[in-house]
C-alpha cells in the first residue's frame, strides 16, 4: 500500500531512487542538493536500499563513476547544484553522446558571483545544449514521480539518454510536503529491470565513445538528435502510464492550465506554478481570461504542443528564473522560437524574476501581466527585471 510522509524535495528524490532499485549512487555534495546524498547514504548505511554508495572526490567523479557503473550494467544515480553541476559539464557530453541512460537530480541554485547559495535555474539551463533531457518539476510529489519516470524514460531503447529532473532549490528541495510512496510492487511492475544494449563484457569486447571521421561524427549527432526529439513522444506516454498504474500524471511535456479559451498566457516552469496558477484565478475573477502553461521538459522542447496551447492567445507573459546573457530569458527565447512562421504571435513580456532565490509574488505577475495586456503590435517584445520594472 502506498504510504503517505511529509518530505522535502530532496527526499521525496531520495526515495524514488529506493524505489527505482538503483545499483550505483555516486554523489558528491553541494548546497541544496546535500539532503539527497545524505538521506541516500543513511538509507544504503541501513540496509533499506541495496546499492554501492561510492563516496567520490568531486563532482566530475560522480558523473564518471555513474558512466562506469552504467557500462558494467548498473543502473546508476547521482545529483548535484549550481557550480557542482558546471564541474559536471565536461562529462556529462560524454554521458550524453556515449547514450548512457543515468538519471540526475538537479537542485537548481544561482551560479556565483555574486555569491548566492538560493534557487534560481541558472545552473540547469547553462547546460541545455549537452545532449541532456531536461525534465522541470512544481512539487515535492513530482519531483518523486518524476524521478521514477525518468529511469523508465533514459532506458527507453529508443532514448538512451541521461535525464536531469530538476527542482528549485529551497523553495522545493527544502520545504515539506505531503507526499504519497508509491508501493514497491506497482514501481517494481511499472519500471523493468536495468537492461542496456552496451554493456562490457569481457567475452564480448567494445568500444565506447570511439573517435570519428566528419562524416561518421555527423551521423553519430543526427541519431543523437532523433533520440531526443522521439523522447518528446516517450515521455508523454511514460507519464500517462504513470497516470494509470499511480492516479496521478502531469501533462506529459507542459501542464496547460484554462488555457483553452485564453487571452493571456503566463508561462513557466518549475515551482513558482503554483504562484501562477493562483494569479490566473485572480485575474479570472477580474474579468481577464487568463491561463499558464507550465513547461516541463524543456529537452526536448515541445515546440508543436506550446504552438497548439498559443495558439489563441493575444497576450503572453514568460516568466524566467535565469537569464542568457546579452539576449533574455531561455525559456522565452524557445517559446518565441516556437511561435516563429506563425500567422498570429501574440506581444511578448519576458518577466526575469525569482533570481538568487528572490520569492515572486501574485501581484507582481498579475503586474506584469496588466503591462502584457496593453501590448497590442505582435512585434512588440519587452524584457522586464523583478525589482527593477519601476526604476
Amino acid at each position: 500500500m502506498p504510504e503517505k510522509k511529509f518530505l522535502t524535495g530532496n527526499s521525496a528524490v531520495a526515495y524514488a531512487v529506493k524505489l527505482a532499485k538503483v545499483g550505483v549512487i555516486a554523489v558528491y555534495p553541494i548546497t541544496p542538493q546535500t539532503p539527497i546524498a545524505e538521506k541516500l547514504a543513511n538509507l544504503v548505511s541501513t540496509g533499506e536500499v541495496r546499492a554501492e554508495y561510492l563516496r567520490v572526490e568531486s563532482e566530475h567523479s560522480a558523473l564518471a563513476a555513474c558512466l562506469g557503473s552504467a557500462m558494467a550494467g548498473m543502473r546508476s544515480f547521482t545529483a548535484t547544484s549550481s557550480h557542482g553541476l558546471a564541474y559536471m559539464h565536461e562529462m556529462l557530453t560524454y554521458a550524453a553522446g556515449g547514450r548512457f541512460p543515468l538519471v540526475l537530480a538537479i537542485a537548481n541554485r544561482s551560479i556565483g558571483p555574486p555569491w548566492s547559495i538560493w534557487g534560481e535555474q541558472q545552473d540547469s539551463i547553462q547546460q541545455r545544449d549537452t545532449g541532456c533531457i531536461q525534465l522541470y518539476v512544481e512539487t515535492a510529489q513530482e519531483a518523486l514521480d518524476t524521478t521514477i519516470q525518468a529511469f523508465k524514460i533514459a532506458e527507453d531503447p529508443r532514448v538512451l539518454t541521461p535525464v536531469m529532473v530538476c527542482l528549485d532549490g529551497f523553495h522545493l528541495s527544502h520545504a515539506e510536503e505531503g507526499v504519497e510512496i508509491p508501493d514497491a510492487g506497482d514501481v517494481e511492475r511499472f519500471l523493468p529491470p536495468f537492461r542496456t544494449s552496451a554493456t562490457l563484457d569481457p567475452d564480448n569486447p567494445m568500444t565506447l565513445a570511439v573517435g570519428a571521421s566528419g562524416e561518421q561524427y555527423t551521423l553519430w549527432r543526427s541519431e543523437q538528435q532523433t533520440a531526443i526529439r522521439e523522447a518528446g513522444s516517450i515521455i508523454s506516454d511514460v507519464d500517462e502510464e504513470f497516470g494509470q498504474v499511480f492516479g496521478r500524471k502531469y501533462g506529459g511535456l507542459v501542464d496547460a492550465y484554462r488555457c483553452d479559451d485564453a487571452d493571456l498566457i503566463i508561462a513557466i516552469m518549475g515551482s513558482f506554478a503554483g504562484v501562477a496558477r493562483d494569479t490566473v484565478d485572480s485575474l479570472r475573477q477580474k474579468g481577464v481570461k487568463a491561463g499558464m502553461l507550465r513547461v516541463r521538459a524543456f529537452r526536448p522542447f515541445p515546440n508543436q504542443v506550446i504552438r497548439q496551447h498559443l495558439a489563441n492567445a493575444r497576450h503572453l507573459v514568460v516568466i524566467d528564473r535565469d537569464l542568457s546573457y546579452g539576449n533574455e530569458g531561455a525559456l522565452c527565447s524557445e517559446i518565441r522560437g516556437a511561435l516563429y512562421g506563425q500567422g498570429n504571435v501574440p506581444p511578448i513580456v519576458n518577466f526575469i524574476a525569482g533570481l538568487g532565490g528572490a520569492d515572486l509574488l501574485a501581484d507582481e505577475i498579475e503586474s506584469v501581466a496588466q503591462e502584457a495586456i496593453q501590448m497590442t503590435r505582435p512585434e512588440e517584445r519587452k524584457t522586464v527585471f523583478q525589482f527593477l520594472e519601476n526604476k
